[in-house]
């Protein structure tokens, strides 16, 4: 059974990462010819990314859904909030120190030293890991706490130092990675499973979306406690290789690197997991060796997954971004990341985790598919907004605002749920893949240009994370629209039916039986009938009423 899953799952993946590869080498043949090394490196990567994907997605099915969602249910058991409020504390801020992009963020922001902002941006996702909590337990809708905490956070970006501004809202989207995102998921499925009101479906999502509003508000309060001159950022020289030994040699020296990056990042999961197992006592035996193996899957493929798109997506993507900007197409840099935009969100192994549970806990009304359009519209428009940022070197202010003060206003006229989808939305289609190909591509471009890397290439995972907003609540307003109009119709058409139903007036004759003329056209249906028979000019399909004794 594991075999047959597993295969569906690479199937998947290979779906996903083939109009990637299929891209990139149609560009390494025209505008941007890349090294044959530099082709081995993606190549290898991809197919490491396919088969890493596979085992993730059915490692997170077996172990990381579960398990998530068995904590929420249990949490919701909880008498007393004290004790799940302090463990949704302690669980957001592990799974988010162990985040493996946080890492690379800190690394890129030399102001403050990475302690202090991996651990600032930890404590403000499991500050607001709490918060989702109370929203839940108090059924505070989840449109009025973006109202309230989105104003805020432009309120301190004005008083943020500029280079801060673009690094807090990508450090929103990077700590929403493929560990944070299935877990929290599922707990805040697992939280609303006990309820049975109708908002319950709608409290599913949410928890996602509110994680990822306190990393942005830590940076940029650092920003300001720290009053830093600036941010700045050396960027990573790619490594040239001439032969596919040298290209194997890089893979098998990053592997065993990656492989203790994931460790590090699933052994607090696995500790929190166990006691809670030992204290509550829920997972029978043969439910825990299937979390177990799901576990060794997840490990493995996150491992794979993160080796190759670091290794052989990352220096790609620098290059064909810088390579664009040379060329004298340069107008090129917005079409083509529009492109690799549309399709590159389908690589996010998060996004399928997120799909399935919106399918699932949306009873099929929201299709993975229609889920997965509406995505890739999103990231593509981000993207290009992006690489015409770089181009002009105009404010992320510019589009931050407008496209967040749409977003708000968007929660006013769609269905709840698709305001919880579409915000969690935001924050899954920015991951791993979006911080180790387009942002080096961004870099590679801006790098070209001359331009601020901190204030201009920065900031395109903000972007990934804000259009989904707009593009998944607008398919909610058409979904209702339509929804409406359907109803609409039904109604109508009943209504028509009502005016076309016939009326005879009956005369008791005695013995239980009538007469009755048409009222439509006045002829006499018979005598001493049961059921009426029609006049011939009122043949069905119109309906009598029937009457017997005692009716009025």
């Amino acid at each position: 059974m594991q075999n047959l899953a597993f295969k569906e799952k690479v199937f998947e993946s290979l779906a996903s990462v083939l109009p990637l590869t299929a891209i990139v080498l149609l560009l390494s043949v025209t505008v941007t010819p890349l090294s044959s090394g530099t082709l081995v490196l993606f190549l290898f990567g991809a197919m490491l990314l396919i088969i890493g994907m596979g085992f993730f997605t059915l490692g997170v099915d077996m172990s990381m859904m579960p398990m998530g969602e068995g904590v929420g249910v249990q949490m919701s058991k909880a008498k007393k909030m004290i004790l799940p409020l302090a463990v949704c504390f302690v669980l957001g801020l592990l799974i988010t120190i162990a985040e493996p992009d946080l890492q690379v963020l800190a690394e890129q922001v030399p102001a403050i030293p990475n302690r202090v902002l991996t651990f600032a941006v930890a404590a403000g996702v499991g500050a607001f890991l709490v918060i989702a909590q109370l929203r839940i337990f108090f059924h505070i809708p989840l449109a009025k706490m973006f109202l309230f905490f989105y104003p805020l956070i432009f309120l301190l970006a004005f008083f943020a130092p500029a280079d801060f501004v673009p690094v807090s809202f990508d450090s929103g989207g990077v700590t929403t990675g493929p560990i944070t995102v299935p877990f929290i998921m599922a707990m805040g499925i697992g939280m609303s499973t006990l309820r049975s009101d109708k908002h319950s479906r709608e409290d599913s999502f949410g928890l996602i979306s509110l994680c990822s509003i306190g990393p942005v508000l830590s940076v940029l309060l650092l920003g300001i406690f720290y009053e830093p001159d600036s941010a700045l950022y050396t960027p990573t020289a790619v490594q040239e290789v001439q032969t596919t030994k040298e290209a194997a040699a890089l893979f098998f020296h990053a592997l065993p690197e990656y492989a203790k990056e994931v460790a590090t990042a699933f052994l607090p999961i696995v500790a929190v997991f166990a006691l809670f197992q030992l204290m509550s006592r829920r997972f029978k035996r043969y439910q825990l060796m299937k979390i177990a193996s799901g576990f060794v899957f997840t490990y493995v493929g996150l491992t794979l997954f993160l080796c190759g798109v670091n290794v052989g997506f990352m220096p790609a993507g620098q290059i064909i971004g810088s390579g664009i900007a040379e060329s004298r197409y340069k107008w090129l840099l917005v079409p083509v990341g529009m492109v690799i935009g549309y399709f590159i969100v389908a690589a996010e192994p998060a996004i399928h985790v997120l799909n399935k549970q919106v399918e699932e806990i949306s009873n099929g009304s929201v299709t993975q598919k229609m889920m997965g359009r509406c995505l890739s519209i999103g990231v593509c428009l981000s993207v290009g907004i992006a690489m015409l940022r770089i181009l002009t070197g105009i404010s992320i202010f510019w589009f931050l605002i407008p496209g967040y003060a749409a977003a708000l206003a968007l929660t006013f006229f769609v269905p709840h749920i698709f305001t919880g989808i579409a915000f969690d939305s935001g924050g899954v289609a920015s991951g791993p893949m979006t911080a180790t190909f387009l942002l080096p591509f961004a870099m590679g471009a801006c790098e070209t240009f001359g331009g601020n890397i901190m204030t201009d290439a920065f900031g395109i995972v903000a972007m990934v994370a804000m259009t989904p907003l707009i593009t998944i609540q607008l398919m909610g307003l058409f979904s209702s629209l339509k929804e409406k109009a359907k109803r609409r119709y039904i109604e109508i058409q009943l209504h028509q039916l009502e005016d076309d139903i016939l009326y005879f007036e009956y005369e008791n004759i005695g013995n239980g039986t009538y007469e009755a003329d048409c009222f439509h056209c006045g002829a006499g249906a018979g005598k001493g009938f049961d059921p009426p028979v029609y006049a011939a000019e009122c043949a069905p399909p119109y309906a009598v009423r029937r009457k017997r004794d005692g009716d009025l």
